[in-house]
Formats: C-alpha cells, structure tokens, sequence
C-alpha cells in the first residue's frame, strides 16, 4: 500500500516536497516512480528510481528541476520540486513494481502498486 503526500498550493518558481510511504517489509526491492496527471490529460510519467542501485530517471518536463530519492530504512520515497511552474499542476501519483528496473519513461500499465494521489497546484 502507497501513500501519498505532500501536494498543496504554491507560486510559480516555489518549491514543493512529495513523500510517498509504503507498508511492507520488501520495499528495498520496488522500483518506484512519480506520475502526474492534469485534468485532460493522460497520467504522464515525471521521475523514477530504481531498486537495485537507486539510480534516477527523469521525464524531460521534470529534469533539472525535480530530484527524486529514497530511504528504504523508512519506506518512504520523495519527490523534491523547484522552480515550479503552472503546467506542473496536476496530482501526482506515486507508483511501485517490485523488480521493475527503470531507464526511460515508463507508461503506467508496468506499476502495479499506486498511491491515492496527492493534488499539486501551481499560481502564476
């Protein structure tokens, strides 16, 4: 089970950080990902991290500006935001697959396990 948090409103150019919990004793052995989806739009892919070695991925909407992490001694991943824009608005989603090793975007049909979903609102 995942569970998201964190999301809230923020300006354009802030910063936002997400966390994403998960219960269970093998959370060491998940890749984990973030999507995001607008009202409109398709749930799109935002950051990855792998299980194995914790290497990172990133959409080319999210690179540069958001870094990914984990800390399996406290299951929890997060998803640091900066420089912030209007069209990051969305909710955004955290998702987990055990073994799944990430090195591009992946669509959300390789995660099995997802979070509720926390809303992330950017003002101009």
């Amino acid at each position: 089970q995942l569970q998201a948090s964190g999301g809230g409103l923020v300006q354009a150019g802030g910063s936002l950080r997400l966390s994403c919990a998960a219960s269970g004793r093998s959370f060491s052995r998940y890749g984990m990902a973030w999507f995001r989806q607008a009202p409109g739009k398709e749930r799109e892919f935002v950051a990855g991290i792998n299980w194995s070695d914790e290497s990172t991925y990133y959409a080319d909407s999210s690179k540069g500006r958001f870094t990914t992490s984990r800390d399996n001694a406290q299951n929890t991943m997060y998803l640091q935001m900066t420089s912030l824009k209007p069209e990051d608005t969305a909710v955004y989603y955290c998702a987990a697959e055990q073994y799944r090793y990430i090195i591009g975007a992946l669509d959300s049909e390789y995660f099995s396990f997802w979070g509720q979903g926390t809303q992330v609102t950017v003002s101009s």
